[in-house]
């Protein structure tokens, strides 16, 4: 048996169906490539953040590093001033 023929708002109907489905998934495409794109950003910001963070916490580490080396210098001093100062009685 033939199939019968289609009528024409049947046609328009399903070429009407047809754009709606293609606009949607470009839609859904585009929403896709810009969460991508924001991960993508994300995660190149957190690197960053990371970076950042382990440099300043070597910059800290040599800060600290430093400031103790200054005050065992100091006291080295002093001591060196102490002693002699008790020779020289």
């Amino acid at each position: 048996m033939p199939k019968p023929p289609k009528s024409k708002a049947e046609k328009q109907f399903a070429a009407t169906q047809k754009i709606a489905d293609q606009a949607l998934l470009e839609k859904e495409t585009a929403q896709r490539e810009r969460a991508e794109h924001m991960a993508g950003l994300k995660a190149q910001r957190l690197a960053k953040e990371a970076n950042d963070k382990k440099i300043a916490d070597a910059a800290d580490a040599l800060k600290a590093a430093d400031k103790a080396r200054k005050e065992a210098a100091k006291a080295k001093k002093a001591a060196a001033k102490v002693k002699s100062s008790s020779l020289a009685k």
